[in-house]
């Protein structure tokens, strides 16, 4: 079977057509994730699919787990990142998602040399945003 055939089956689903490739294909389930993952904190529910999960207790505090290790912790002011123990890209990828759902735009974690960091907001100057770069550390808060 040649490279690539083996998605020549798929129907389309929600957008998805035998066309994407699995980049893309994978990009898309992510997105469907963390798209869910965010939905399940904003209305302060207990959620799991696939790899991912968010519990939240009886204060709102919700807690993101990536399989089921401990990622995020989201209260009302602030949001706590962890790695769970793997610097991999999909914790990246769940973490970028809780940035752009609950804090600053702009800030995230991005890797750069096989090493991580987190880009946070420190204030505005003319008018434009100024950001500091951290190396990223177990228990980094966002507030």
């Amino acid at each position: 079977m040649a490279q690539g055939t083996k998605i020549g089956y798929l129907k389309e689903v929600e957008g998805i057509t035998p066309h994407h490739t699995l980049n893309t294909l994978f990009l898309l389930i992510m997105r469907k994730i963390e798209s869910q993952m965010i939905a399940a904190i904003n209305s302060n529910k207990n959620w799991k699919s696939g790899n991912t999960e968010v519990k939240t207790d009886d204060a709102n505090i919700s807690r993101v787990f990536l399989h089921g290790n401990h990622i995020a912790t989201i209260d009302d002011d602030s949001m706590m990142i962890m790695d769970g123990g793997w610097q991999s890209n999909t914790t990246k990828s769940r973490l970028n998602a809780l940035c752009d759902a609950f804090c600053v735009t702009g800030e995230r974690v991005f890797q750069k040399d096989f090493t991580w960091y987190v880009r946070h907001f420190v204030g505005k100057i003319n008018g434009e945003s100024v950001f500091k770069t951290n190396l990223f550390t177990n228990g980094y808060t966002f507030a």
